[in-house]
């Protein structure tokens, strides 16, 4: 997810987006302002996916980019790992509901160690 970010935010900087992808960057930082303020947000619409926190055994949860639209963006994260850190896992378009197992097919990026866990490692070893 981050080397996403570094290459859509680069090449906005650089007016290097297309038509498409700019719209698709506007969505995508304005969800992560909304989800950054408040992953309650009501356009958001964040839920926990089940079928995900089954899979990965911690808490997922979708948010939308966007809404009534096909194959409307939808951004799939988790806290972690520290405590106020939200983490984006997938950009990923909406999978079809109507369809058994459409969430086994979503690959998420994995959940980062926590920064806090290292630091108290770090710290008992004196360094």
């Amino acid at each position: 997810m981050e080397a996403l970010w570094k290459d859509l935010s680069t090449r906005q900087q650089e007016g290097k987006l297309d038509r498409n992808e700019e719209k698709s960057f506007k969505k995508l930082v304005k969800t992560l302002c909304h989800l950054g303020q408040n992953p309650r947000h009501n356009s958001l619409a964040s839920h926990e996916i089940d079928d995900l926190t089954r899979k990965y055994g911690f808490k997922v949860f979708q948010s939308y980019l966007e809404n009534n639209t096909p194959s409307a963006g939808r951004m799939f994260w988790a806290y972690g790992p520290d405590k106020g850190d939200i983490t984006v896992l997938a950009i990923e378009p909406h999978p079809e509901d109507q369809k058994r197992g459409t969430y086994q097919r979503i690959k998420l990026s994995s959940l980062p160690s926590a920064k806090t866990q290292k630091k108290r490692t770090d710290d008992k070893k004196g360094n």
